[in-house]
C-alpha cells in the first residue's frame, strides 16, 4: 500500500512568539479562568479550527500529526491553552451533521470554534422537524471561546449506544462560571445551562457515527482521536516539567549540599524521564501516522488499528503524568511552592491523565479489544 504523504509541520518560528505570550500570561490565564478571545483567534490563525474542516468548505487538509504536535508544543506553554487548542478537533464531531447543515455551518468562515458537553445527556423533547432542548451540562471545556456549542440529548425510551448531541449558537446557551479545581484552571469548563431552546432535527448529530461527507479527516476515527488530543497535553506538560528541572540545574541547595546537576539521583532520574516521554511519544505517533494513511488510502480501519490509537494515548497520558511527577520530585523543597512553574506541571498533568477517555478503566477496555471481546461504547 502507497504511504499517504503528511503535512508538513509548521516552522517552529511561526508559534514563537504565540507560545512565549501563552508563558507570559499564564497567571492571568489562570486567575481568569478560562482562554481569552484573543487567545482564541490566534489558535484560529494558526489554523487549528479548520484543520480537519472539509477543503471543499475552507478547510486546510492537516494531518493528524500535525496537528498533535501544534497542540503538544501550545500545551508546553500551558496546559489549558493546550487544551482549549485542542477543541479545534471538535469539528470532526461534527462530520455527522448533513452535508447542507455543514455547508451552512460553514458558509462564514471554516474557523469555527465548536465546543460543548455531552454528559449526562438530558431528555429532550421531540417535536415537529426537530427537539425541544432543556438542562445542565458538566465540563464544558473551551465554551467560554466557542461560537457553536453542542450539548448531549436523549428521547424518552432511548438509550445507551453512542451519544446524541444538539448543536446551537452559543447566544442560546448560558455558561455557569463554576470551575474550581486543582489543576487546568484555565480551560473554564463550566457547566453549560439550555432553557426550551428548539434545535432543528438537521442540526442534532450522533458523536462518532458515520461522517456524510468522505475526507481522510472525518475517516479517521473520531472518538480515538477525542483521546489523543487530551493525551498529548500530557506529553506537552512533561516535556516542559523536564526542561524546568534541566533549568534548575545549576541552583545552589540552601543547605549547602551539590548542585542539582551534580547530584547522581537527578542525572539518573532525568535520563529515565527522557527515556519514558520518547518512547511513549514515539508509539504515539507511529500508531497516529499508520492509522492516517489508512484513513488517507481509503483502506479498511480495524477495531483493533483503533484500539491500538487507544491504547497509545492513554499510555502518553500515564507517562506524561509519571515524569512530571518525578521532575517535582527532583525539585525537592523549591517546587512545592504555589508559585513555581512545577507546581502547577503537576496538577495539570494529573488531571489529564484522570479524564475519563484516558484514565484507568480504558486499560481494560483495551485489553478486552486486543482479544477480540466486547468493548463499550465509543470504545474504540
Amino acid at each position: 500500500m502507497m504511504k499517504a504523504a503528511h503535512s508538513k509541520p509548521a516552522e517552529p518560528f511561526a508559534i514563537e512568539p504565540m507560545l512565549a505570550e501563552i508563558r507570559e500570561r499564564r497567571a492571568e490565564l489562570h486567575k481568569l479562568g478560562h482562554i481569552p478571545q484573543d487567545l482564541v483567534a490566534q489558535f484560529q490563525s494558526l489554523g487549528l479550527y479548520r484543520a480537519f474542516v472539509p477543503e471543499q468548505f475552507g478547510g486546510s487538509g492537516m494531518d493528524a500529526s500535525t496537528f498533535l504536535r501544534l497542540i503538544e508544543s501550545i500545551s508546553a506553554a500551558d496546559g489549558s491553552a493546550g487544551w482549549v487548542a485542542s477543541f479545534g478537533f471538535a469539528t470532526k464531531y461534527l462530520s455527522s451533521l448533513p452535508a447542507d447543515t455543514l455547508a451552512e455551518v460553514y458558509r462564514a468562515s471554516p474557523d469555527v470554534v465548536f465546543a460543548g458537553a455531552v454528559f449526562p445527556p438530558q431528555t429532550a423533547i421531540a417535536e415537529k422537524e426537530g427537539y425541544r432542548v432543556k438542562g445542565r451540562w458538566g465540563f464544558g471545556s473551551g465554551s467560554m471561546g466557542a461560537s457553536l456549542i453542542g450539548v448531549g440529548i436523549k428521547t424518552n425510551g432511548e438509550g445507551g449506544g453512542l451519544p446524541r448531541m444538539a448543536v446551537m449558537p452559543r447566544e442560546q446557551v448560558r455558561i455557569e462560571e463554576n470551575w474550581d479545581v486543582i489543576g487546568m484552571f484555565a480551560t473554564g469548563s463550566h457547566d453549560l445551562v439550555v432553557d426550551d431552546v428548539f434545535v432543528p432535527e438537521h442540526y442534532t448529530l450522533v458523536r462518532g457515527a458515520a461522517p456524510s461527507i468522505d475526507t481522510a479527516a472525518y475517516r479517521y476515527p473520531s472518538m480515538a482521536m477525542a483521546a489523543q488530543v487530551l493525551a498529548i497535553v500530557g506529553a506537552g506538560i512533561a516535556r516542559e516539567a523536564i526542561d524546568e528541572l534541566i533549568n534548575m540545574g545549576t541552583k545552589q541547595s540552601i543547605t549547602g549540599a551539590p548542585t542539582m546537576s551534580e547530584r547522581p539521583s537527578v542525572q539518573i532520574a532525568l535520563a529515565q524521564m527522557e527515556a519514558q516521554l520518547c518512547s511513549a511519544r514515539a508509539w504515539f505517533f507511529e500508531e497516529t501516522d499508520r492509522v492516517w494513511d489508512l484513513a488517507a488510502s481509503g483502506a479498511e480501519i480495524k477495531k483493533i488499528d483503533t484500539a491500538r490509537l487507544r491504547l497509545a494515548s492513554t499510555h502518553i497520558a500515564k507517562t506524561g503524568a509519571d515524569v512530571t511527577r518525578r521532575a517535582f520530585e527532583m525539585s525537592g523543597t523549591t517546587g512545592i511552592f504555589t508559585s513555581h512553574p512545577l507546581s502547577r506541571l503537576l496538577m495539570d498533568a494529573l488531571v489529564v491523565a484522570q479524564h475519563a477517555f484516558l484514565n484507568d478503566g480504558t486499560w481494560q477496555s483495551g485489553g478486552a479489544a486486543l482479544l477480540g471481546l466486547g468493548t463499550p461504547p465509543g470504545y474504540p
